[in-house]
């Protein structure tokens, strides 16, 4: 890639526009998971320690171009104070007289963060008014919100067209983490790839195909894949009309050399609830009434032997229904088998996705792997192949 790190950015004195995304979850006002706010702080601290002048750029929820109270970042900005452990100034807008106010009052080596860029509809429209406005407010662009790369908006594309552009420590280390899982793992690779429909996963699964050594297909949409071979799954959730999808993509993955591993045994119940009666069977066993809520202990025992012949693991989505035990064993023996490995050095292991990160934190190992990418649908994305628009900005030539 052809982006600049922090590395390169002269940025003393400097109005610094950094976009960060701190759309984070909000009780009563109040910020339940700071994930996000401790990723962005060694950027944060190293342009406060090189003498810039700290602005910072996000969204929060989804105002669509109004000016929504409940939506202000003004909660965040407290949050953002007490992990810096000094004062954040905030100013209720983005552009106009009250932001170049703020900026010029502003002393290097402190932070200003700005209201949600997505009250105004020219963050979303990438509307280059909009950017160049803002881009007015600074004189150095640095994006360190890969999990808003993804989309194609002002603050993530827009303003890189119009100022110095630098890529932030976390985001940094993120590219850096899907490129050497990617696009230049140590092989051989093996990706696990769950979740609960085959529909959101084909073009992840087809990019994937050409890119590993094997691929794991757990959660409810290895169910589609094993009735696309005439097992039965019962009242399992199940995508029976994708049959011949699923079909082509295990062609797709024999003719490619790559192998698509199912599950051979299920655990099974009749609901859906935590603690109900369950029992263990192979997957031509389950009977009509059968929901398959989790991989078996056999299937489990062979993905670890894969994983334990593999240099770098992928992971993306649980293997069977992690939200409420026992249906939670699968994925969190599997995740715990990675987690060993990575520590004694054996394999690079990279996860990412909602779920995925849910799961490995009730695994009680998400800071055990590799890397754990919190970026969502960017994540996804970059595993399916596909141009990250903020990513892409990041790479042109001043």
């Amino acid at each position: 890639m052809g982006y600049k790190t922090l590395d390169k950015a002269n940025v003393e004195g400097k109005r610094v526009l950094c976009r960060v995304d701190l759309n984070l979850p909000m009780k009563d006002g109040k910020v339940t998971d700071a994930t996000r706010i401790e990723r962005v702080l060694p950027t944060i601290r190293e342009l406060k320690k090189r003498n810039a002048k700290v602005m910072l750029l996000s969204h929060f929820g989804r105002p669509k171009g109004k000016v929504v109270p409940g939506m202000s970042l003004a909660p965040v900005a407290d949050a953002l104070a007490r992990a810096l452990g000094e004062p954040v100034f905030f100013v209720h807008d983005c552009i106009g007289h009250k932001v170049r106010e703020a900026a010029e009052a502003l002393a290097p080596g402190h932070v200003l963060l700005l209201e949600n860029t997505r009250f105004h509809p020219g963050e979303e429209a990438n509307d280059p008014a909009f950017a160049r406005e803002m881009a007015g407010e600074g004189d150095v662009y640095v994006n360190d919100a890969f999990s808003a790369a993804h989309r194609a908006h002002a603050t993530t594309v827009g303003l890189a067209r119009e100022l110095p552009s630098y890529v932030g420590r976390a985001m940094q280390a993120e590219l850096e983490a899907l490129e050497g899982a990617l696009q230049s793992p140590e092989r051989p690779v093996i990706a696990v790839v769950g979740g609960a429909k085959v529909s959101t996963k084909l073009d992840l699964l087809n990019n994937l195909i050409d890119k590993v050594d094997a691929i794991v297909i757990g959660g409810g949409m290895a169910n589609t894949f094993l009735a696309a071979q005439g097992a039965p799954v019962g009242k399992s959730l199940c995508e029976h009309d994708l049959g011949e999808t699923a079909r082509a993509i295990l062609a797709k993955a024999k003719a490619a050399d790559c192998a698509l591993f199912l599950p051979t045994d299920a655990v099974v119940a009749g609901e859906f609830a935590e603690g109900a009666p369950h029992r263990t069977v192979d997957v031509a066993d389950v009977g009509a009434d059968d929901m398959i809520l989790d991989v078996g202990p056999e299937s489990v025992a062979e993905i670890c032997r894969r994983f334990e012949s593999a240099k770098t693991v992928l992971w993306n989505g649980p293997l069977g229904a992690f939200e409420i035990k026992p249906f939670d064993a699968g994925t969190v023996a599997a995740a715990q088998k990675a987690a060993a490995l990575t520590d004694a050095g054996q394999v690079t292991s990279v996860a990412g996705g909602g779920d995925t990160v849910a799961a490995l934190n009730a695994a009680g190992v998400a800071g055990k792997f590799t890397y754990v990418s919190t970026a969502g649908g960017a994540f996804l994305e970059w595993l399916e192949g596909k141009e990250l628009p903020g990513v892409a900005a990041l790479s042109q030539e001043d």
